[in-house]
């Protein structure tokens, strides 16, 4: 009766496999391994007959394969490694466990070990022609070496205009590590010196959700939908892997920063040993993840964000862990790209040993006034350099009729002027000048876009060339200042001018991107600008 009960329901596990009926065929391998495991115990206990032990322990490896293929396509990948590891105990070279093993192991992004597993599974007859394996085995090598090299190259798609799957990404953690912040809390530091357009880390989204109504901020109750969906990603992700649950619960639910204990960097790597299978993770609530994203979520276009590709039509908000750990400046440091539901985080100009790197928030091309406006919606106040240098002279004369200038809609040009004249009074020198530049940004904007303007205040504004570099040094790459240098570039079409665009573009877009293919993202801007 056993043995009869056990063919139908293999039968019936196959067939709900094979029909991709994912959870109903693992409720029913479940009961099929049960029964087996009974039978081998009932085998051994009585006059063991190798072939009947044989016999059970082949069905009960592939049950076990099979129940973790499936639990694979649903996303539970702790359970389906432990159902691999077990079948691998029965037979350590079962070919089909080690296949699904090592796709489990790539989608967990532990590339070295699912590498191995799909390097001995090459050793099974059963390979022989197979070119799923090969591809298996060549796409492991690629993202390992993405991994331990961090040398990412999307020059080809975007030359392609964006066109077909996104390119293959990898996890990376670069020259960076955690600690405390005099900023807040935690933050993620430079450790070494680094160059503009660097990659600093590539992490894919624990959960992201995007709207289908386009590019543009939905409506409150479609937000509210887009929410809700989101913060069941996040449960469900927490709810099938342990090793995401614990770094969600290293994060801030806007407690007390200082409190806060920083997290070894090494819990982020791919290859960080995972203990989930012996340790007892305590289960997030619902009220402390909603906490949790309502800090640390972010939009894909967001102020230092750019997407690039399709999901650039899209509004779309997700949990990036290792973005999270990055505080906001008014003189930023670093930009990040989106590629498919990766982020890439670059430097977006040089970077000292030791310095924290930071996002902008919020719009940093802005006056004093509107900054602190920013910084109260967000809950913070910022102290960085900049904001208390300008804290500092705001009361001054030469600072009080630039701004009664611009309240009065004075010509671009003239506030430019005013500007420039009030700095050389006040004595302002080096990045000083690049924080007032950065904070009356639209007018200098308007009055270098406009040729009447121009023409107009000639030499008593300063060159292009000076107000980019002094605004770059400050805050790093904009599209807005690119825009202008392009602006420039289309007129006169110099080589340093080419040059600059180019080292702009870096920052702004990453080193990702090669030559080539930044001069397609550069003409696409230009037709723009």
């Amino acid at each position: 009766m056993a043995e009869e009960l056990m063919q139908q329901l293999r039968s019936k596990a196959t067939e709900l496999l094979l029909r991709e009926e994912w959870k109903e065929s693992v409720q029913t391998y479940s009961q099929f391994i049960s029964l087996c495991q009974v039978q081998l115990q009932k085998a051994r206990d009585l006059q063991p007959n190798p072939d009947n032990l044989s016999k059970l322990d082949k069905s009960l490896c592939l049950a076990l394969s099979n129940r973790a293929e499936a639990r694979f396509r649903l996303r539970e990948f702790a359970e389906a490694l432990r159902d691999c590891d077990e079948a691998l105990r029965i037979e350590s070279a079962h070919f089909k466990t080690l296949l699904c093993k090592g796709k489990i192991l790539m989608n967990l992004n532990r590339y070295a070990m699912a590498l191995g597993c799909f390097k001995t599974a090459l050793v099974d007859s059963q390979s022989c022609g197979s070119e799923s394996l090969n591809g298996y085995v060549e796409k492991c090598k690629k993202l390992e070496f993405l991994w331990r090299t961090g040398a990412f190259d999307i020059s080809e798609w975007v030359m392609n205009r964006f066109q077909g799957k996104f390119p293959e990404l990898s996890e990376y953690i670069g020259p960076v590590d955690l600690r405390k912040s005099e900023i807040s809390g935690r933050g993620l530091f430079a450790t070494k010196n680094i160059d503009a357009g660097t990659l600093l880390f590539s992490t894919k989204a624990v959960a992201i959700e995007r709207s289908i109504l386009g590019g543009e901020v939905p409506n409150e109750n479609a937000q509210l939908v887009m929410w809700k969906n989101f913060i069941d990603q996040v449960n469900n992700s927490t709810c099938k892997c342990p090793k995401t649950l614990n770094m969600i619960g290293k994060l801030s639910s806007g407690e007390e920063e200082c409190s806060l204990e920083v997290p070894d960097i090494g819990l982020f790597s791919p290859e960080a040993e995972d203990n989930s299978t012996s340790l007892c993770f305590e289960k997030l609530d619902t009220n402390r993840v909603i906490s949790i994203l309502d800090v640390n979520s972010l939009v894909e276009n967001g102020v230092s964000g750019k997407v690039l590709g399709k999901n650039g039509d899209y509004y779309g908000i997700g949990l990036w862990v290792l973005a999270c750990f990055i505080n906001h400046s008014c003189v930023p440091n670093a930009r990040r790209v989106h590629v498919g539901d990766y982020v890439l985080v670059h430097a977006s100009r040089d970077l000292k040993a030791g310095e924290e790197i930071t996002f902008a928030y919020f719009d940093v091309l802005s006056p004093l006034g509107k900054r602190k406006e920013m910084c109260k919606s967000w809950g913070f106040d910022c102290a960085c350099k900049r904001c208390k240098f300008e804290e500092e002279i705001s009361p001054r004369q030469e600072m009080r009729e630039v701004e009664i200038g611009v309240e009065r809609g004075m010509e671009a040009g003239g506030v430019v002027f005013r500007l420039e004249e009030g700095m050389k009074r006040m004595m302002v020198r080096g990045k000083a000048k690049g924080y007032l530049r950065s904070s009356f940004w639209a007018a200098f904007f308007d009055a270098y876009s406009s040729e009447k303007s121009v023409k107009r205040w000639g030499r008593r504004i300063p060159p292009v060339d000076s107000v980019v570099d002094s605004v770059v040094e400050v805050v790093g790459s904009d599209e807005r200042v690119l825009k202008i240098l392009l602006g420039r570039l289309n007129k006169s079409g110099g080589v340093v001018e080419t040059e600059k665009a180019f080292k702009v573009g870096r920052g702004l877009y990453g080193k990702v991107v090669k030559k080539q293919a930044m001069k397609t993202l550069l003409d696409g801007l230009s037709s723009y600008s």
